[in-house]
Parts: structure tokens; sequence; C-alpha cells
């Protein structure tokens, strides 16, 4: 196993995010704990100082005896073999593409060199089988814990995800079949029911007051093994890894098979999902990502009532506020949300919000990065009247929206502009390494702008800020700009020495580029 898990490292040697309800597997780590230092003697150990010092460090023995109750253990199957199995979903264990796949990427060794789970549907060899019978395979164990006492359980979507039955083991050796209430993917929070009364809920923490450095610790079913306790610190709150929940960071030893394991504090409470991690390998390397138990919560709440989660939305398509940009255009601080483009006819279109503009706060909360913005619209109601501020040309502007709902994987197309117009000289454009057309009023039509240059040809410090043939012009140094003529006299009040904002439109999207036009020498 040792060399597998090595070789898997050495194939996969980028850092990659990992969901990680661990397969029908078993592993055992052994973890050697220090108590002393080698320098200090016996004696000094038992000093009175000693002995006070190692009771000011925590002590999770009540904590996990207190909570262990309330956590399962989630094990997933699919049914195999029946003449009306679907594609991936026939044929013996073995042969599942689903399962070879997860083995490989995850262990790097093929499914039928890995041992099955305690309490899981015998793996032996070929059973016989009656023609059309379907038989359940093993897909995967993850884990989960009870937040309310009439049976539901709180655990991550992805250890749901694809499977026929669910089946919940309570730490008593109970076992029950679930239902999956509902799961969104989105923030990769799933909600299970078993027929179960007075259960053990878990307490939920205030994740407002954790802080960073925090003591915090982790039960769940790491390779299957259940119950398993490990312990660390919050390394970092609100991270971002490009998900849509603002992760909590610790260095809690988390491993597959912990999917959907709470995260506690002290105080057992809790006030995380253990849900992914940083890893060369697939396995722990000390980064650790939890989502926050207030948004799990949330959506929760909406599973348990409808089955599904209702999001907000405003219809813009949103890109960082980078330093150098919100230098040039006099914002003060790299922060906001760029709007590189907005939904023809759809709320932020009809509130008046315009490509270009960078929004800084919504409904009265402030936006520091651009993946602010999603959550604090998401989790607005549909039919809300909201109020966005947003920096425009030197200058800030309250707009009302109504927003609308957000709808499962929704697309916008992004269209190039239709060729058209004239390239005309133009003296300052050259010095950027541009030429210039204006645009026809076919074009403007098509776009929905009232004006603009299109760039026809590109070169040098324009090129290298990373301009394209075929972009539109729409504002030089935060000026709109009309046509050429207009063009031509902004930037030719400009400090040639000192970079320039262009915010330009390329298909739907617009976003900022800083040229720092040539200068003779």
């Amino acid at each position: 196993m040792r060399t597998k898990l090595e070789n898997l490292s050495q194939r996969a040697p980028a850092l990659r995010l990992w969901g990680f309800a661990a397969a029908g597997v078993v592993a055992a780590g052994v973890a050697a704990t220090a108590l002393t230092p080698p320098s200090v003697s016996h004696a000094q150990a038992q000093s009175p100082a000693a002995v006070a010092a190692a009771r000011g460090l925590p002590d999770f023995a009540d904590l996990a005896e207190q909570i262990s109750p309330s956590v399962v253990n989630i094990r997933t199957t699919v049914r195999n073999g029946g003449a009306n199995a679907g594609p991936g979903r026939g044929g013996a264990p073995e042969g599942d593409e689903e399962m070879q796949e997860f083995f490989r990427r995850y262990f790097g060794v093929p499914p039928g060199q890995m041992p099955g789970q305690p309490g899981q549907p015998r793996r032996g060899g070929p059973r016989q089988q009656q023609p059309g019978a379907e038989e359940e395979t093993p897909r995967g164990v993850g884990s989960g814990f009870i937040f309310s006492n009439d049976g539901y359980v709180m655990t991550n979507a992805h250890v749901v995800d694809g499977a026929d039955e669910v089946y919940v083991t309570l730490t008593d050796k109970r076992e029950f079949k679930a239902k999956v209430i509902g799961a969104d993917k989105r923030t990769d929070v799933a909600v299970v029911k078993i027929e179960a009364a007075g259960l053990p809920a878990v307490k939920i923490g205030d994740v407002n007051k954790l802080r960073v450095g925090e003591w915090v610790m982790a039960i769940g079913s790491p390779f299957g093994l259940e119950s398993s306790v490990t312990a660390g610190i919050v390394s970092a709150k609100a991270r971002d890894t490009g998900e849509y929940v603002p992760f909590i960071q610790t260095d809690v030893a988390i491993n597959p098979g912990n999917s959907g394991g709470p995260l506690l504090n002290l105080r057992g409470e809790v006030v995380g999902i253990n849900s992914q991690i940083l890893s060369r390998s697939g396995g722990y390397m000390g980064i650790a990502f939890a989502i926050p138990i207030d948004e799990a919560t949330r959506v929760a709440d909406q599973l348990r009532g409808s089955g599904r989660v209702v999001r907000g939305r405003i219809g813009v398509q949103i890109g960082e506020v980078t330093k150098e940009v919100a230098e040039s255009l006099g914002l003060g601080k790299a922060s906001g949300a760029l709007v590189r483009g907005v939904e023809s006819g759809g709320p932020a279109d009809k509130a008046g919000l315009e490509a270009g503009d960078i929004v800084t706060r919504f409904e009265g909360k402030p936006v520091e990065k651009s993946s602010d913005l999603p959550r604090l619209v998401g989790n607005t109601k549909p039919g809300t009247k909201a109020t966005v501020q947003v920096f425009r040309r030197g200058a800030t502007r309250d707009l009302n929206v109504m927003v609308a709902e957000l709808e499962p994987d929704a697309t916008q197309k992004a269209q190039a502009p239709a060729a058209g117009g004239k390239a005309a000289p133009a003296a300052a454009a050259a010095s950027m390494g541009l030429g210039l057309a204006d645009l026809s009023d076919a074009q403007k039509r098509e776009l929905k702008v009232k004006g603009g240059v299109r760039i026809d040809s590109v070169e040098g410090s324009a090129a290298r800020a990373g301009l394209r043939e075929g972009d539109v012009i729409l504002a030089v140094a935060n000026t709109e700009v009309a046509d050429i003529k207009q063009f031509e006299a902004v930037v030719a009040k400009l400090d040639k020495s000192k970079p320039v904002s262009v915010l330009f439109r390329r298909g739907e999207w617009a976003q900022y580029a800083l040229v720092r036009p040539t200068t003779s020498r």
C-alpha cells in the first residue's frame, strides 16, 4: 500500500483539492507522539512547572466521549448485475468503471486488490445470480453527524453522489438505510434521513467566534476506521479555493473517509464539516478544509424544507480587482468585484449596472473580493430589492436591483463583435501599439453600447498588456470614448510615464488592462 501511494504521488506532483469519501478500503496507520523531549529528564518532566504546563494543554478525551455518539459512518452502494443496469453500472464490482477510476485516483491500485469494509456486503468471488437480479456493490465510505434527534444527518454531497443506497451506522452498531433528502453540489452539503428517534444531536457553534490558532477536533471514518479522533488548530478562515464557500483551513489530520464528519471546538460545538484536503497524493499533507457550519446549516435547512437550495442572482460576470487597476482608477485599495459582463435583460442590466463597474457593497455589506459577491447575492431571497453600490469612473453610486432566482447550470454565450468600420490613423493609439477602427451603428446595436473603438491591430505595450485584435475599447483612464477622435484626445492628455487603465470588451465580457505607452528616450 505504501509503495502504491508513493507512486501515485509521483504521478501527480501538482497540488490538488480532493473531496474524500473513501471507497471500501481498510488501512491502518500509527502515529507516534513524543510526550517528553529527549533533553528533558524524568525528574524535570515530573516537576511542578512541567505538570502545570501539561495541564494547560487541551484534553480531548471527555470531548471525544461526549460527541462520538453523534457521529455516524456512511457507506454507499450501487446496484450491479441486473438486466436493466445502465452504462458504467453493470457487471462485477471489479469491472465498474466508476469504481476503477475512484481507486486509481485515490490509491493507484485496482479495486480488486483492496479489502472490503466491515459491515459492507461481501466482495468475495463471483456469486451465483438469477437472471435480471441486481446485486449491491460497495461504492464509498464517508462520515456524517446527527443534527436533529429525529434522524436528520448532515454530510457531504460528494459522499452520497451517485449512490443507489445509503446506509448509516451509529456508534452502537445499529445500521439504518437512509433516504437522501437533498444534496447541494455548490456547497458540498447533503442531508439524509434515518427512521429513528431520540438520537444524540450535536450542538451548533458560532463560526464568527472561531479564531485562527484555536484548537479544533475532528471525528470521522478515515479509510473506514470508524470513530477516529484527530485534533489540530485553525490555520486560516475564509479561505478561497475556487469554491462557493469560504473554507476553514486546519491542520487536523483528515483523510479519505473523513468527508462529512464534524469539525468541533473545545466546547463540543460543530463549527464545520470536513470536506477537502490539499494534497499531492490524495492523502493528508497538513492542509484540510471544512465548510463553515453557518453556511452548511443555511443549506441544510432549505434541503429539509424543500429538497433543494434556492439562491439569488443578478446576472453579472465578475473578476478580481488588481492593485494596479485599483490605483489607476483611483479606487484606493484593491477591493470589490469587477463587472466584466452584464446579462442582457437581466436584473443587473435593468438596474443600470455596466461592464467595468466595480461593486463595492451589496445590501450594505462590503465586497472585499470578487468571491464575496456571489455569496452575498446567493444568500439573498429571490424577489428581494437590494441596493448595490458601484464605483464607476471615479465616483460611487447606489443602484437598486431586483434579485432573481439562480437557475442550475445557467450559462451565457459569448459573442464576438461583427467585423465592420474603417481603420483610421491615430498617433496616440499608435504610440501604445494600437490600430483602431470606429464602430459601425450595427456593431453598437449588437454590442448594446453607445460608443467605443475596435482594435484592428495590436503590438508593443498594448499587446503585452493582454489586448487582442477584435477587442472593443470602451474607456481610457476612467473616461468613456465614443470614437477614435475622442480616444486620441483623452490619450494625448495623459502622463506618458504612467500606466493607463483601459476598459475593453472581449465577446460579452469586459475587463481592465494596464497599458504603458512607449516613450522616446
